[in-house]
């Protein structure tokens, strides 16, 4: 019997925390901060907003954790909340993320693994809902959903257009109130069929730079990779090597000046086209989101 594919392991903390919801939340600062990388149009951020190591380098050493989402919202304009993948948060947990950050910041968020991976988009209508339904509490502060799929073997999907007919019918339920970004791991998959069902529904395509898969630079078949008025781009690396020499992620352990001059040009180029562009550092990356966005943005703002 075939075996069924593993599903990519993530050692992000877990932000869900059983606590009874706020009926008078304190008062937000809402005034609009001078962000240190920030720039029109583009959005940059880390993938969560803790992480071992964090403590100390990025967050002022003692720091109480439940300070530092609000810390963080004054550095990085948006977070991308990974630990949703493992499930809907409560609604509670929802509005102290809206609570706590001021009222510009923006919050993208992967959507479950029990819809991406484990149902694999079929009868998970009601996962679905309560997922946007929970995730809408953040109002205007919600940015992109995104499908974060795994590499399907053959027994799942023999080619891709039986994925594709799987994704087109749940691409047309998609509520237009919402942004949506798809994730893929099948590096055959990357095509002009492929897009255009993307772009036929205003999702955006993730644009990746993983050591599995093709960045848009390497892609071997030349297309229009923008399916909608928006980018979204996961920073995310070679997750088993960087773990053979750290899993504590307090500093850069591995050089990624070059691969980000090639995102520099690129971001350029969206932004050109009056695109808006949201991008995420993962610790895996390099060995700290920070630092990452940080390289980046010396290099995007020297250039």
């Amino acid at each position: 019997m075939a075996k069924r594919p593993q599903h990519e392991p993530n050692d992000s903390p877990t932000l869900f925390e059983p606590h009874k919801l706020e009926t008078a939340p304190k008062p937000v600062p809402q005034r609009f901060l001078e962000r240190p990388y920030e720039a029109a149009g583009l959005l940059l951020g880390t993938s969560s907003f803790t992480a071992a190591g964090w403590d100390g380098t990025f967050y002022p050493k003692g720091m109480k954790s439940s300070d530092y989402l609000t810390h963080y919202a004054s550095k990085f304009k948006t977070v991308e909340i990974d630990s949703t993948y493992y499930g809907p948060p409560s609604a509670s947990t929802v509005t102290r993320w809206r609570d706590k950050t001021p009222s510009d910041f923006i919050f993208a968020a992967k959507v479950p693994q029990t819809i991406t991976h484990e149902k694999a988009l079929v009868d998970c209508q009601a996962e679905f809902h309560e997922f946007i339904d929970t995730m809408s509490i953040l109002g205007d502060k919600l940015g992109p959903l995104v499908f974060q799929f795994p590499y399907f073997d053959r027994w799942k999907f023999p080619a891709q257009r039986d994925f594709l007919e799987v994704l087109r019918p749940f691409l047309k339920k998609l509520s237009a109130d919402h942004k949506f970004a798809v994730e893929i791991r099948n590096k055959s998959w990357f095509n002009v069929i492929f897009t255009d069902l993307l772009r036929e529904h205003r999702v955006a395509l993730v644009l990746q730079d993983l050591s599995s898969m093709p960045r848009p630079w390497e892609f071997k078949e030349k297309f229009d990779f923008i399916t909608t008025d928006f980018v979204y781009v996961r920073w995310l690396g070679d997750r088993k090597g960087i773990e053979e020499r750290t899993k504590t992620w307090d500093k850069t352990v591995v050089d990624r000046n070059g691969d980000l001059v090639n995102w520099v040009e690129l971001f350029r180029q969206f932004l050109s086209r009056n695109l808006k562009v949201f991008a995420y550092a993962n610790n895996h990356y390099a060995g700290n989101g920070p630092n990452t966005v940080k390289l980046f943005w010396e290099l995007y703002d020297r250039r």
